[in-house]
């Protein structure tokens, strides 16, 4: 009858696949730009991924994508869409929770002592990567706890936050999850610091809003030499990160994150990704933390 349905109007979409000479370019990319290893085996992914752009775009074939991707125009437009598809953005609340009670029984006292933090001026620690806001909204709901426990230090604190990913960042600044997603968090938690949807069938909830004010979100790519931080940071959260990265992409991100660490201030790692201090100015103090000699 000469009418077609939605799924074949895409079909010749799924006839095209992602060639190993395309994936080998856009992996070269993907490593230059964000410092993601992306090695033969995520092929599968990488085309998966794409081609939603691929529709949206109406570019038919992966070759055709490669070329606008690496034009003049591409570069300059396309080429944020293309790492935020890419790049993974797995978090959870209370991910490797040790870490949390580790940061205010002892990370947070200890930087109180030594540097009066948070007291004379906000304690100020950094969330790499933070994805959709998980790991953020984690501390500040210990840190905010921490400060009503203690209300006679008049305890203050601020939380950068950074990824490399816009959409994510815009879902993290927004704080809104399906209830499913909070379950890590301790029941008195969810209740201070959630707020339900007045749509229960919805099942959403939403960070409250003087939390979400903690929280300051911005762009930031991993790989730059200059990460805009204007003072020394007090903590460090860079989990689960370098584990995407080459070995010298490692060294030379670790170092970097030194540079920004106050002497004393603590980084967080994540459980799967162990240091070698040797050469580092890090001594280990924890499973997966160390702090800054200095």
């Amino acid at each position: 009858m000469g009418i077609y349905t939605h799924d074949t109007a895409y079909q010749d979409y799924f006839t095209h696949h992602l060639s190993k000479v395309d994936f080998r370019r856009l992996s070269e990319l993907i490593q230059s730009q964000a410092g993601i290893k992306m090695p033969l085996s995520k092929m599968n992914m990488v085309e998966s991924r794409l081609r939603k752009r691929l529709r949206s775009l109406q570019i038919q074939s992966f070759t055709d994508y490669c070329e606008y991707l690496f034009s003049p125009q591409g570069m300059e437009h396309e080429l944020t869409y293309f790492i935020n598809v890419i790049t993974t953005n797995k978090t959870d609340f209370f991910r490797e929770p040790n870490h949390f009670d580790f940061l205010v029984r002892k990370a947070v006292p200890d930087l109180i002592r030594t540097w009066e933090a948070g007291i004379k001026k906000k304690l100020t620690v950094w969330s790499a990567a933070c994805s959709k806001g998980n790991e953020a909204y984690t501390i500040a709901m210990v840190l905010s706890d921490f400060a009503a426990r203690y209300q006679g230090l008049a305890f203050d604190f601020i939380i950068l936050a950074t990824d490399i990913s816009t959409d994510v960042l815009e879902d993290a600044r927004c704080g809104i999850y399906h209830r499913q997603d909070i379950e890590p968090v301790p029941p008195d938690l969810r209740k201070k610091y959630f707020l339900k949807s007045k749509d229960r069938n919805k099942g959403l909830v939403r960070i409250v809003p003087e939390l979400r004010d903690k929280v300051k979100y911005r762009r930031l790519n991993l790989m730059d030499e200059d990460f805009r931080f204007r003072e020394p940071l007090d903590i460090i959260f860079c989990r689960n990160v370098i584990i995407y990265f080459n070995k010298e992409t490692q060294d030379g991100l670790i170092l970097r994150l030194c540079r920004y660490l106050r002497p004393e201030g603590y980084l967080f790692m994540g459980h799967s990704e162990v240091l070698h201090c040797q050469g580092l100015p890090l001594r280990s103090v924890a499973p997966a933390v160390y702090q800054k000699i200095g």
